[in-house]
């Protein structure tokens, strides 16, 4: 059970790995400070 929760926890460190070095977090964050601005009817 413990081998299987480390390989999980590896597998999503990797996919953030290549998430940032594709530059999407940038992409992730645009995103989600248009929707905060939107909801308080800044944007």
């Amino acid at each position: 059970m413990k081998g299987i929760r480390i390989g999980l926890f590896m597998a999503a460190l990797a996919c953030l790995a290549a998430g940032i070095s594709r530059g999407e977090m940038t992409a992730v964050w645009q995103k989600a400070a248009t929707v905060c601005l939107e909801c308080i009817g800044l944007g």
